[in-house]
Order: structure tokens, then C-alpha cells, then sequence
């Protein structure tokens, strides 16, 4: 049996790749260990998702069972900034998954001109990181009182949305100190992915990929940061995408206005065709979140008109899309099913909006004039 020498073995295919791969789990903890509360909380993605799997989606699970024995005729959604991104998300699952008329509450009606519908058979969902704002509060308090089953999705099981709602759910990422909400995002798209799949009775297994995806993802801040350096001087961009990508649309221009303060304009790519392609030009960036499956194909025809005009074309998707663009972000889609993927597609955008803001010498963790809990009413 001969040996391997030095020579033969530094020359090994795939040597160096799979030695980089090594180092991830290395570099995640230097993150968390030594980075700033925005991008460690980012790095904590991987063990927050993990954790809901393995402790959370039980009592998801058990609060689903008994909220679909009652059959609810329809879904109202209550919700504010990234929590109303994330329950976007989870009106794609209800209509698409169970068929079941959804809709987003005007809290308005409620809160300022006093209506009070009738809501019997009908859940009412409350989705809130802190479950403190007043105006969440209120009008869970009033759906309740007028018959409605109430679900408060939280990260605060003490809060007060938990206390005046018949049901919660706690999504378990633990304390967020950056004003940007990043963990708590996903963490509420998990839980709210979970819970969907409870009330069809599903087992949620096609999440079980998103933590080792969500780490893959994460320790290519390099890659994400080099791409920023694209994008520091814009002066607007716009992010469109189509079905269950839309959300992260959304999301994705939230965080790039309230962190760099660069005007983001989002819209679903059909909506971009009915009058707002018009500004776009060669100048201002698009970002588009292109799924891997139906979402992505409907897509297909604003991609196609985006590039007919010289867009500045910026892909987060499958591979084959980002070559097609001027610049992207190849997600390891491969196995993950459609409607898990914006667990994954908002994470290099999360880190977009931290490295564009860092390269416009602004500090991503203490937006101007925002608080990490913000009440409204």
C-alpha cells in the first residue's frame, strides 16, 4: 500500500473547500462571541431554528390540534412592522395550504372608530415580537370579546398580547437587543410555518433542512459584504418577487430603509408591471427574490421585462437565476421545499441591509429615531 505524499494530498479536489466548510461552525461562534448585537443575533439563526424544531413545534403543534378541532371559517391577522411581513407569510400558507379565506385586520376600526364585527368562528392571529403594543392589545382584547379565537404569536410568554389572548405561541429566539428585528423574523416564520402545518395536520418535516442551510448561508457574510460595496451610494432601490417570496420582498425593504435609510419600494412583481416598472431604469437597483418553484417561474415574464430595460438586476435565488443578473446571491435551495424557502432568502438580506449600512458609516444596531418596542394605538 503506497502513501500519500505531501504533494499529492495538497493537490486533493476539493481540498480547500472542504476544508473552508470545516471552519464554518468556528467562525459562527467568533460571530456570536465577538460581534456586534446586530450581526450576532443574525449568527444565532442556525441554533434559534434548531431549537424551535426541537422544543417548540410540540406545543405548536398541540395549540394547532386544538384550534382546528373548533374549524375556524376564516383568519384575521393583526400585526405591525416585520410582524406584518411575517404574517403575509403565513396567509400564503393558510390559502395556499388549507384553503382558508385569510385577511389582515385594520386595527384602526377597532382601536380609533370603535367597530366592533362579528368574529365568532373566526381566528384572529396576533403576531408581535414583544406583544406590548397597545394598539395590538386593544384589538385582540375586542376580537376576543366579540367571539373570535385568539392567537398571540410572541417572543414574550409574559407580555400583555399573551395575556388577553386565549392562545400563544412563544417563537423562542430569545432576547433581541438590535433595534432591527433579524432572529425574531425568522423565528416567527418558523413558528407560523409549524402552526399552519399543525392545523392540516402535517408533521412539518420539510423544515427540518433550514438549520445546516441557515448556517451555509450565514457564514458567507464575505461574499454578501463585497456585494454591498455595490450598493452603498444608491439612491433608491426597489424588491419585487412573487408568491410565497413576496414577503421577504417586504421585509427585505424594511430592513434596508430603516438601517442604510435608503428609500426601498417593494412590490409583487405583477404589481410592478401595472405602472411602477416605469421608473425603473439602469441606475437604481432591483432586487429580486426569486423561489425555487411556482412562485419563481410566475415571476419568470417581470425578470424577463426588468432585463429588457437594463435593470441593475440583483437575484437572490437558485443559481441558474443569479448568472442571468448583474449581481446576486446563490441560495442552497436544493431539497428545501417552496414554502420553507423565506426562511433562507431573508438571511443575505439581512446581511446586505447590516453591510450597506456599515459601508455608509451608520450604525445598523440604533436606527434614528426608533425603539426596540414601538407602541402605537
Amino acid at each position: 500500500m503506497s502513501a500519500t505524499s505531501p504533494a499529492e494530498e495538497s493537490e486533493q479536489p476539493g481540498r480547500i473547500m472542504a476544508g473552508e466548510m470545516a471552519e464554518q461552525p468556528a467562525m459562527l461562534r467568533r460571530i456570536l462571541d465577538e460581534g456586534a448585537p446586530g450581526i450576532r443575533e443574525m449568527a444565532e439563526q442556525p441554533a434559534m431554528l434548531r431549537r424551535i424544531l426541537d422544543e417548540g413545534a410540540p406545543g405548536i403543534r398541540e395549540t394547532a390540534a386544538g384550534i382546528a378541532a373548533r374549524k375556524p371559517r376564516f383568519v384575521l391577522l393583526t400585526v405591525r412592522g416585520s410582524s406584518d411581513n411575517a404574517a403575509l407569510y403565513a396567509k400564503y400558507l393558510l390559502e395556499i395550504r388549507l384553503g382558508l379565506p385569510c385577511g389582515l385586520a385594520s386595527m384602526s376600526t377597532t382601536t380609533a372608530y370603535g367597530a366592533r364585527p362579528d368574529l365568532r368562528d373566526v381566528l384572529v392571529v396576533t403576531v408581535s415580537q414583544s406583544g406590548g403594543s397597545p394598539d395590538l392589545v386593544a384589538s385582540t382584547r375586542a376580537a376576543r370579546e366579540a367571539g373570535a379565537i385568539t392567537l398571540a404569536v410572541t417572543n414574550n410568554r409574559d407580555s400583555p398580547l399573551a395575556a388577553v389572548s386565549e392562545h400563544h405561541i412563544d417563537i423562542l429566539a430569545g432576547p433581541e437587543k438590535a433595534l432591527p428585528a433579524t432572529k425574531t423574523y425568522t423565528a416567527s416564520l418558523l413558528s407560523l410555518y409549524l402552526f399552519v402545518e399543525g392545523l392540516a395536520g402535517g408533521d412539518g418535516s420539510a423544515a427540518a433542512v433550514l438549520p445546516e442551510r441557515a448556517g451555509e448561508i450565514l457564514a458567507r457574510r464575505a461574499e454578501v459584504k463585497a456585494l454591498a460595496s455595490r450598493y452603498r451610494f444608491a439612491e433608491r432601490m426597489v424588491i419585487t418577487s412573487r408568491g410565497y417570496g413576496y414577503p421577504t420582498a417586504k421585509e427585505a425593504a424594511l430592513k434596508l430603509m430603516e438601517t442604510s435609510y435608503i428609500p426601498a419600494l417593494s412590490y409583487s412583481g405583477a404589481d410592478l408591471l401595472h405602472g411602477p416598472l416605469a421608473m425603473v431604469d439602469n441606475i437604481s437597483p432591483v432586487i429580486a427574490v426569486v423561489t425555487d418553484g411556482r412562485g419563481g417561474e410566475a415571476l419568470q415574464p417581470v425578470l424577463d421585462r426588468l432585463r429588457g430595460r437594463g435593470a441593475d438586476l440583483f437575484v437572490v435565488g437558485p443559481e441558474a437565476q443569479v448568472e442571468a443578473a448583474s449581481a446576486g446571491f446563490v441560495l442552497p435551495t436544493a431539497g428545501v421545499a417552496e414554502e420553507v424557502q423565506p426562511v433562507l432568502e431573508i438571511l443575505p438580506l439581512q446581511m446586505l441591509a447590516y453591510e450597506v449600512t456599515i459601508a455608509r458609516g451608520q450604525d445598523p444596531d440604533a436606527p434614528r429615531a426608533l425603539a426596540k418596542v414601538t407602541e402605537t394605538r
